[in-house]
């Protein structure tokens, strides 16, 4: 069965066929494809294009073809040409030749516009779940190490300390920027294209606004043109995703790096490792790894489809039968790995002697060495100079500030006090951080109490 070829005085060629078909891909769009199918007969119905009866008959076959599909009773022909051949094919099958009506004043190409829709805004209300889920598994174990201090890192050199707690919220507000991103999109996706027909419309007295409201859309679709033709809502998506799976690779490449034996910051529950096939003692991080290393599809699936659409004439064009399986690749490549970042963090533990033990080399204190000078009078850029050479000296010796005596500390300046010692411990130095978002304890739970009720609204 095709929907077309009455003008035609043979059938495709085999490769043609093969080489053009949609099935294998666009059949996840079967639930959609039926959805939306269902509210615009009930509009057909609604605006006497097709009588109540009519309406109701094909209306009701397609919940059996619904229902069939869902329970294996009925299946789709794998030689057919896409998912939305199928569906009526099922359909004549159910209510007979009553079933070629449901097409009246619609086409393949607002109707797969309207499927795409549907779908893309289904996964952005299923992926913002899942970026909840991580953020929440972030906050409950931040929670849990509000006087955990480890080294922070810039140039993946020791830099300052930081609470454990306060890197781990890093990590939520920068999928919190993802979630916003998805919410942001999920406006513009949710327009309904239905009425378009193949570009300029249809001369039936339809009513697409009935399907907007049957199908929970926001509104309609301004231009019948850019309606069938327009894919930046999946260009949007693709972007935002690509944004996630690069926030997601940058926790998963910490993860990576904090459970080997380097580091040994973390330790990862047996039921998130994989081992060697030679090395017994093998506890390979994999999901992590391969967390980090999906991101490249997903940044693969965006250019694919930009590449595409550059340089595209307006309306359709078959070209963008090629949006499909980059967008479905995305969708579940984030999606899953969204699920396997919550796994590992939420049954990680951490090793908080190794994180304190770290903070005993690299001098990450140093900028509290200063900062006390500056406090005593001195301009930054001397106080800055001062510091540096107390670790120069430090470093000869091979010492570390904690082993300085007072005298030590005066011989570079005087107005080094007793208090220095304190001052410059890794508690100490945490605690300081006052600032807005800073790292001391107070601002963290600052961030906790803030994230928390981003969560709940």
């Amino acid at each position: 069965m095709r929907l077309w070829g009455g003008r035609f005085s043979k059938d495709p060629d085999q490769l043609a066929h093969e080489f053009t078909r949609s099935l294998p891909f666009d059949q996840r769009l079967a639930e959609h494809d039926i959805a939306g199918s269902i509210a615009h007969v009930r509009m057909l119905g609604h605006c006497a294009v097709l009588t109540p009866g009519e309406a109701r008959k094909i209306e009701a076959g397609l919940e059996r073809v619904r229902a069939g599909l869902s329970s294996g009773e009925l299946t789709l022909d794998p030689e057919s040409e896409d998912i939305h051949t199928e569906i009526e094919r099922l359909l004549i099958e159910q209510v007979g030749a009553v079933a070629g009506k449901l097409h009246t004043a619609r086409s393949r190409n607002d109707q797969i516009a309207l499927d795409l829709r549907l779908f893309v805004r289904e996964e952005i209300d299923s992926l913002r779940d899942h970026t909840a889920a991580l953020q929440r598994a972030l906050v409950e174990v931040a929670e849990k190490h509000l006087d955990t201090v480890m080294p922070g890192y810039t140039h993946l050199q020791r830099a300052q300390p930081v609470l454990l707690a306060h890197h781990l919220m890093a990590y939520f507000f920068m999928v919190q920027r993802d979630r916003d991103r998805l919410a942001e999109c999920r406006k513009r996706v949710d327009l309904c294209p239905l009425g378009a027909a193949a570009l300029a419309g249809t001369s039936f007295p339809i009513d697409p606004s009935f399907v907007a409201k049957q199908l929970g859309f926001d509104g309609l679709c301004p231009n019948s043109i850019d309606a069938v033709s327009d894919r930046d809502f999946i260009l949007e998506f693709l972007a935002d995703a690509a944004i996630a799976a690069v926030h997601l690779s940058q926790l998963a490449a910490e993860i990576v790096l904090w459970s080997s034996t380097e580091f040994g910051f973390v330790r990862l529950d047996d039921a998130w490792c994989t081992g060697s096939s030679i090395m017994p003692q093998k506890r390979n991080p994999d999901g992590a790894e391969l967390t980090r290393g999906k991101a490249g599809r997903v940044f693969g699936n965006l250019m694919n489809l930009l590449s595409v659409l550059k340089g595209l004439p307006l309306a359709y064009n078959r070209d963008l039968q090629e949006d499909k399986e980059a967008l479905f690749d995305t969708a579940d490549t984030v999606s899953a790995s969204l699920r396997v970042m919550r796994g590992m963090v939420t049954t990680a533990s951490f090793d908080t002697q190794r994180m304190a033990d770290a903070l005993s080399a690299g001098f990450p204190t140093a900028t509290g060495v200063a900062d006390y000078l500056v406090r005593a009078g001195l301009p930054f850029r001397e106080a800055h100079g001062i510091a540096g050479q107390i670790v120069q000296y430090c470093e000869k010796e091979k010492i570390g500030f904690e082993q300085l005596s007072v005298e030590e500390w005066r011989s570079f300046s005087a107005e080094f006090g007793e208090d220095i010692v304190k001052r410059i411990s890794p508690g100490g130095a945490v605690a300081g951080k006052v600032s807005p978002g800073g790292t001391a304890p107070p601002q963290v739970k600052d961030q906790i109490a803030r994230a928390r009720k981003l969560l709940e609204s």
